[in-house]
Order: structure tokens, then sequence, then C-alpha cells
């Protein structure tokens, strides 16, 4: 059978459930230093470990049993099993010889017998040697048969008178057969050479020698001597011997003088290995003509060997509250030789509170005798010894070393309270940020600290791992302060004892923030055209406002505090910016030389280590009043070379005195305008964060106006307007997703009676993407677009959408 073939099913032979040979630590163990068998614990199959050899491993037997033995523990038990090898046809038969010549007289009567060399098959039973047969020939026949051990030889038959003048030499083969299906066989070649005629054969003392030999005899120790006599003179009566139809294994291990029929020892005689050798010596003369003897060797059993003591299994620590009789090892003793020789007995030495309990088949269990006491004694070196019953007793030690193990009932204990640890945010992969420890009374494994994080249900697990060994805490990724300002974890140290044991901590990590955000610009829009820009009359006094930059940094605290520059202008004197407010505003009272056209580029930095910055462009028109058709001829009038001195001071007369008429008109309107939205004022709903107004770079509604041009004419103008304010109805605007029919129909119906406003509305949206729409028939704004909360806003509470509708008859906004 091949490498892990099938043997048997443990688990259903002995009636137990596979799951518990493995909580039982069941395990097999072959008797002998090699180890044939393997147990699987899950599935209770014994399976051969290797490839077994019935005829290397009982080469001696014609049946082979092997012995093992399955051991349990939790309770402690032994099952003894064996396994019969049974033998397959994988050997065929073999002759020592593949010819073998025979040198016969042609005097030989009929009748003769010759015997031939015995083929030699490692199998046995039916697949052993079981039948010979010779070649077709006219003068010998084979003759069968059984020694007394029961093995088969083959003898040649003379049948007719041999003639060497005829014939002086004949080949036969000679062809041994064993008894498998199919049968295997082996051939060997016989060479029959015809002698002259020799009248007298060697003749032995006594056909069966018999010797009684100790076994480690020394080599070339005499067993016996073998003669045989041949009355013949000359090389007729010479005799030589030699060993015929003999094993392999015996010619090893003795050496036969084939001058003087001496047999003495060569090789190393184990009572062990084999109890009796039987050897067959053949004596032939110098004419060819042979006898045979047999020698028959009976080895004695000495004490040559010491008991072996092999440890089974062993609890090398227990507790020190286990009870008395508690099973600490289990072992086995074994002795290879026979009689007393083989016989043991196991003591302990010294007083120690352990015995020794003979169980079956030479095994003992080493149990407690008494209660332990870790405190008195932590440890135990047991020494047991083994001895035999010999004439000359032989031992042998083995020492046990068992130590008392401490009870569990200490938990472990952080040297802190709260851990808090700070990590800058953008932080490398698996960054070590500290670590928590724990330390533990008890001793070994019950002091042993593992640490985990303790997972919360309905949280989400967060970007922090510790280390099971040494409590290191490590970020997994990169963390950023926008995200997220600070986490708790629970860490939970858990010691090695059984029951474990558990004691929970909070962990604390901090993100520090760092300025890797560069301030975003509001206002003017990046997208925003600078030719449009700003409109600023060039009656505008020194410090008017012009517009506003408004900026914002995702960073907090100093990374976030942003301060405004004039980067960049037209003409540098003309105007300044807020330094913390992002305001333009004159910094002189315009004039005349003013260019009309003014660019101003905008530096936004916050006060980041390093600081981050952006700039924006901001296009500013000087205009006389609101008509571009005026600002075109007054730029062709002043591009025009003058007539004289004289149309010089008209001009400059009447230009004084419409810019005065303007001017006065313009303070009017505007103080109008103020007073009306001071009055008609109403309180905004909260808008977010990035639009909120404030002093840190937001534009305040105050200051915000529309600027509304018409095409085709010449008499278009640009007016101030007040702002006027959505309409939303009480509480917050709709949810994301639900559907509002109208949020100014109110004010729309208010507007209906001077006209058809809606067919000369315009919807603006702030950003980029529209999802409102007005329709101009019904004046109601629905959603043009299913809208996002996450998309628009975020995390932002409440999540509110800008927009603007422009009226052009008469102009207004909302």
């Amino acid at each position: 059978m091949e490498r892990d073939s099938f043997v048997a099913n443990i688990a259903n032979d002995l009636g137990v459930v596979p799951s518990q040979l493995a909580a039982r630590k069941a395990r097999v163990v072959s008797e002998g230093n090699e180890q044939l068998f393997r147990l699987n614990e899950n599935t209770g199959v014994l399976t051969a470990k290797e490839s077994l050899d019935r005829e290397q491993i009982c080469p001696q037997s014609d049946t082979c049993t092997l012995f093992f033995k399955i051991f349990f523990e939790n309770p402690l038990q032994l099952i003894r099993g064996e396994v019969e090898v049974r033998d397959v046809n994988d050997n065929s038969p073999v002759f020592p010889e593949k010819e073998m010549v025979l040198e016969i007289p042609e005097t030989t009567s009929p009748g003769s017998r010759f015997p031939l060399e015995s083929a030699q098959d490692k199998d046995v039973g039916s697949n052993g040697l079981q039948n010979y047969s010779l070649g077709s020939n006219s003068h010998f026949s084979l003759a069968l048969g059984t020694r007394k051990g029961g093995a088969k030889y083959a003898e040649l038959v003379l049948q007719r008178q041999l003639d060497r003048e005829e014939q002086s030499a004949l080949n036969l083969l000679l062809t041994a057969t064993d008894g498998g299906s199919p049968p295997r066989s082996g051939t060997a070649q016989v060479r029959i050479v015809v002698l002259d005629a020799n009248d007298n054969i060697p003749v032995f003392g006594r056909e069966v020698y018999e010797v009684r030999l100790a076994e480690n005899s020394p080599p070339e120790q005499l067993v016996v001597r073998v003669a045989a006599a041949d009355p013949d003179e000359g090389s007729y009566g010479k005799v030589r011997y030699g060993f015929t139809q003999t094993s392999e294994r015996s010619r090893q291990l003795f050496e036969l003088n084939p001058a003087t029929g001496e047999i003495r020892v060569s090789g190393n005689l184990d009572f062990e290995e084999a109890e009796n050798h039987e050897m067959v010596v053949k004596a032939t003369d110098g004419g060819g003509l042979s006898a045979h003897c047999k020698v028959q060797v009976e080895v004695l059993d000495v004490n040559d060997n010491a008991p072996e003591i092999a440890l089974t299994s062993l609890t090398a620590s227990i507790p020190e509250d286990a009870p008395p009789r508690t099973v600490v090892a289990l072992f086995s003793v074994r002795d290879r030789d026979s009689g007393d020789n083989g016989r043991t007995e196991c003591t302990i030495d010294g007083d120690l509170p352990f015995s020794l309990t003979p169980t079956f088949d030479n095994y003992y269990e080493l149990r407690t005798n008494a209660a332990l006491d870790r405190e008195r004694m932590a440890e135990y070196n047991i020494t047991i010894t083994a001895m035999d019953w010999g004439t000359t007793q032989l031992s042998s030690r083995e020492s046990i070393f068992v130590q008392i193990s401490d009870v569990n009932d200490n938990p472990p204990e952080f040297t802190q309270e709260v851990y808090t640890m700070l990590v800058v945010e953008n932080n490398g992969l698996m960054l070590r940020i500290g670590s928590v420890n724990a330390t533990d009374a008890d001793t070994g494994k019950n002091a042993h600290v593992n640490y985990a994080l303790v997972r919360q249900e309905g949280k989400e697990q967060p970007d922090v791992s510790v280390s099971s060994e040494n409590g290191d805490v490590y970020i997994l990724r990169p963390l950023d302060y926008e995200e997220v300002h600070a986490f708790e974890v629970v860490v939970c140290a858990t010691d090695g004892g059984s029951p474990p044991l558990s004691t929970q901590v909070v962990l604390r990590v901090l993100v520090r923030d760092e300025n890797d955000n560069t301030p975003i610009v509001l206002y003017p829009p990046p997208e925003s055209s600078v030719a449009v820009g700003e409109l600023v009359p060039r009656w505008a006094p020194a410090g008017d406002l012009v517009a506003k930059v408004v900026a914002v940094d995702a960073d907090a605290g100093q990374n976030a505090w942003l301060s405004y520059e004039l980067a960049k202008a037209t003409e540098p004197g003309l105007f300044r910016v807020g330094l913390h407010s992002g305001e333009v505003r004159t910094a002189r009272a315009l004039s005349e030389r003013d260019a009309p056209r003014q660019s101003l580029v905008v530096l936004v930095r916050d006060r980041g280590q390093p600081p981050r910055s952006t700039t924006a462009t901001l296009g500013i028109t000087l205009v006389d009043g609101f008509s571009e058709a005026h600002l075109r001829v007054r730029e062709e009038v002043l591009a025009a070379e003058p007539d004289g001195p004289l149309t010089l001071y008209l001009i400059v007369c009447l230009a004084c005195v419409s810019v005065l008429f303007l001017a006065t008109v313009v303070a009017a309107v505007v103080v109008k305008v103020r007073r009306t939205r001071w009055s008609e004022a109403e309180t905004l709903p909260a808008f977010p964060k990035s639009a909120t107004e404030s002093n840190a770079g937001s534009l305040p509604r105050s200051y915000a106006y529309d600027v509304c041009f018409t095409t085709g004419t010449v008499n278009s103008e640009f007016r101030f307007l007040r702002p006027l304010f959505p309409c939303f109805p009480a509480g917050l605007p709709p949810a994301p997703g639900e559907q509002q029919s109208s949020v100014c129909s109110q004010e729309a119906a208010n507007l209906g009676e001077e006209g058809d406003w809606a067919a000369q509305a315009q919807l603006v949206p702030e950003g980029e993407k529209q999802y409102l729409q007005l329709n101009q028939h019904t004046g109601d704004l629905v959603e043009r677009e299913q809208m996002d909360q996450e998309e628009l806003c975020g995390q932002t509470e409440p999540c509110l959408v800008r927009f603007e509708v422009l009226l052009e008859s008469p102009l207004q906004s909302f």
C-alpha cells in the first residue's frame, strides 16, 4: 500500500465522534523506534505513515503483526491495537547464482540425486516459492522436496546413464515459480559437466551438526568444524567445502573455510533478530563428487540490553490546586531481552509527593500522591530508575521535570486611567504615535498581556491599530484634520490565563492641524470675466467701498487666519485693500486723469508655517454716469483735439456742472435706498459657513448689489439697487428631495399687480449648477433636478441653496 493509505477508522471502531479525538489529544505510538502509522485527529482515520514492506519489517516470520497504542488525555486512557501486514506477491524467486555447474562422473548410476541451489523468495505463504521445473532433456528429471521449516528444494535425478564420449556437457534450464496471482518466476542455467570415473564420494561424519552459541559472540570465534572423508587418492580424494542452500543473512554471519571446513563467526549475532540459523555445507572432491550435511546454530540470549524508558505523555506544568492522584506523565519500559533478562521494575528516587502506578503491558503512570504548594516548591526534578531481573542487572534512568504553575487571579492593570496621544494630520502610513502599557502581578503565561481594540457596535472602525505584543499604537492611514479632529477607542488588555482576565482603557487620539489647504477665493468667482468687473462712479470719494474679496481656508486656528494685500494694480495709489476684511476701497478721490479701466490683483495669504496664498483678479470700470453712450461719447470728446482755449473752458465748465448735478442725484438716490433697506430689512435664514457674514472673509449683505444691462439701445443705464431678501416660509427651507411648489409665490402675487413680472424675470444660480427653475407663466419656483444634501453641503446643517431673481421693469433683484 502507498504512503498515507487507509488502515482503519479508529473513531468508528471505538465508538467515539472524531471531535473527541482532537479534544483528548489522541495520538498513536508504534512499538519500536520507528513510527509506522499516523492518526488524523479530525477524522479518526489511521493511515500508513510510509509504505510498509513486510519483507523488511518481518523478514523471518510467516505472519507479520505490528502493535501500536493509542493514548488519550483528559482523562488519560491507553488502548492497544494490532495491525497484520498481509503479504502480496511483489518478489520473484531469485537463485543465488544465474548458472550452476555440476560435475558428474560418467559412471554415476541412474537414480542418483544431485541437490541444486534453492531459489530465495522473500514472500511467504502461497506467494512464496512453490514449485521448480526443468527444461526438457533425455538424461535428468527433477525431484522436489520440503524441508523441516517448509522450504522447498529441488534435486536432479539421473534417469539415463551418462556417456562422456557421447556428450561431455549438458545445459539445462531450471525455473522456480511462486504461488502468487499472477505467479512470478526466476530461472537459472544448470550446466552438467560429465567427468571421467570417480567411484568414491565424500562422506560426512554426521548428517546434522547442532551448535548452541551465545549472542554477541566475538568475530572469528569457532562455531563448528565439519569434515568429509574421501578414500580416493589424488585430486579425487581432496575435498573442498562450501555453503549451499543457505540464506544470504547466514552467509553474512558465518564464514566457512573451504579447505578445513571450519565455520567461524563473521557478523554480529543478535538473539532478538533471529534465534536459529540453518546452513547446508557441500563437500566436493577433485573428481566432482559431492556430499552434503546440515549445520543448525541455536543463538542463546544474554542480558545485553538495558531497559528503555519511553516517555509517552508528560504534563510539564500542573496547577498548584491539582487534586491528589492527578496523572502527570505516562511512560513505558521495554527490555528487548527474553525471560528474566526482559523483566523490569521501576522506582522513584527521593522522597517526593509522586508515585508510580503500573497499568498494563509495561506501562506506568506518574501520579501525585499529596497536595502541592507552589510557594514551598515551584518545581520538581523526578528521576525514574528502571532495572531488569538479569543475573547481571542492567538499569537506565529518565529525569522528568515538573513545574507547579500559578493560578490566574490578577487582571492586567494599565499604568494610566486615560491615554491621550497626538498626531499631526497628513501623517505617514503605519505611524507609531505612542504605546499603552499594562502589567499583571501573576507569573508565566498568566502575566503575558495581549492588547486589542474593542469593536463598538454601530461605530465605524477607526484607522488605528494596537500591537498585540507590546501595546504600540499605530495610525493606519493619513488623517485629515478637516474630516476628524479627535476620536476615542477602547483598548483591552488580556492576560494569558485560563480563563483569561482583562481590563479596558480609553485611548484618545487628537489630530493636530497643519497648513495643508490653500485659501479659496469665493468672490470674485475664479471663472468670472475680469472685463465685467465692478463699476465705480468717478465722483466716489476717498474710502468709498468698491468691492470685497471673499476667501475661506479649510484649515483651523492660525492656519485659517487670512490677510489681504494689494499685489498689483493699474494705478497703485488709487485703491487699498483691508488687511483682514478684504474690502477694496478708494485710497483717494477719483479724478478725470484716472484711467477708466482698472485691474487689481489681490493676494490672499494665511498665517500657517509655511504660509499658503492665492490671488484674485478684480476688474474695475470708472464711469461718469449710468449710460454707456455717455461714457463712449465722453471718451471720444476727450480723445479729440480742442479747437481752442475757449472751447476747452466751456467743456470744463459744462463737465463741472454735470458732475455736480450727477453727484447730487446719486447722493439723493443712495440716501433713499439705504433708508428703504433699513426699514424693510428682514431676518435671513442661516447660510452655509462658506458664505457666512463675518469679518473673516465673506461679503456682507449690506454691500451686495447687482448690475443689469440691456442691449440694443444707447440709453441703457445701470443703477445701484437695494437688496431684496427671499421670502422663505417660517422655519427652515425644505429638506433635500422634498418638492415645494413655490417659495416666493406670495411676493410674486404682490408684484403681479404692477404687470406680468414673471415673463421678464430671470433666475441666476449662485454656483455653476442650476438646481432650480422659474415658471414664467405662474411665477412658481420648482426643482430642475434632484438635489443631494451630501453633495451640496456635506455635513453642514441646515443646507441652503442660494439663488437670485432679476426683474427688468422695474429693475429689481431677489
